[in-house]
């Protein structure tokens, strides 16, 4: 398919036709990668009827030159480090820590914003449907796999519209299953393959997660949980 999607939603509609299998499930969860992620994830969930919520990675670039990635820390207090990069840097260790510090106390404040209060979900034994608008380089969901591998998920699906096909072969070798609907072999940008490519805003994200929350007890099966 190499056609673009008209927007995140369709996208996401698409995506949940292929997840199928999943749906009704007590122990499945879909985590949206915020912010481009959530719109597509939260229609991945409604067709599931599975409970929506948002995992958010944020990268530890190297002082001074913050592009270069040392690591990542993600939801649920779980870092990740590289430890070929951390060796380059002169107090490496001390370094990180204080990035890791900066970078924290901002995952923690979009997750009080994202959820308003609401806590995260458990992971443990769970089977985590990892879903964002597309992939580039792929950085980011690697760094979700190894995050959600360390809070003992049971497995691990990733499932975006499109990416390119060495990067989906890439999150092939990390995640237990992957879904990428399409692989185009020129690809640019994720952006390209989407007719509406707006930005998701804060807003929006903290209104699909609540909108989600109110639906789950018409599935009757959440609220056994």
């Amino acid at each position: 398919m190499e056609r673009a999607f008209a927007n995140r939603t369709e996208a996401g509609c698409l995506l949940a036709e292929k997840l199928i299998k999943y749906a009704d499930r007590d122990d499945a969860v879909v985590l949206g990668l915020p912010r481009g992620g959530v719109p597509v994830a939260y229609e991945v969930a409604k067709r599931l009827r599975a409970p929506l919520d948002v995992f958010i990675v944020r990268k530890l670039g190297v002082p001074g030159f913050e592009e270069l990635a040392a690591g990542a820390i993600a939801s649920g207090g779980v870092r990740v480090l590289n430890e070929d990069v951390m060796r380059a840097i002169p107090h490496g260790d001390e370094a990180i820590e204080a990035v890791t510090a900066r970078e924290t106390a901002e995952l923690e404040r979009r997750e009080h914003e994202y959820r308003d209060g609401r806590p995260a979900p458990e992971l443990r034994d769970r089977v985590v449907i990892l879903v964002d608008d597309g992939l580039a380089t792929g950085a980011t969901m690697r760094a979700a796999v190894k995050a959600l591998r360390q809070s003992g998920a049971a497995k691990i699906v990733v499932a975006v519209p499109v990416g390119p096909p060495d990067t989906c072969h890439e999150i092939e070798q990390d995640a237990d299953e992957t879904i990428c609907l399409s692989t185009p072999e020129f690809f640019q940008a994720v952006g390209q393959y989407y007719e509406d490519f707006s930005q998701t805003s804060d807003d929006d994200v903290r209104e699909l997660l609540s909108g989600a929350v109110q639906a789950q007890p018409a599935s009757g099966k959440q609220e056994q949980e």
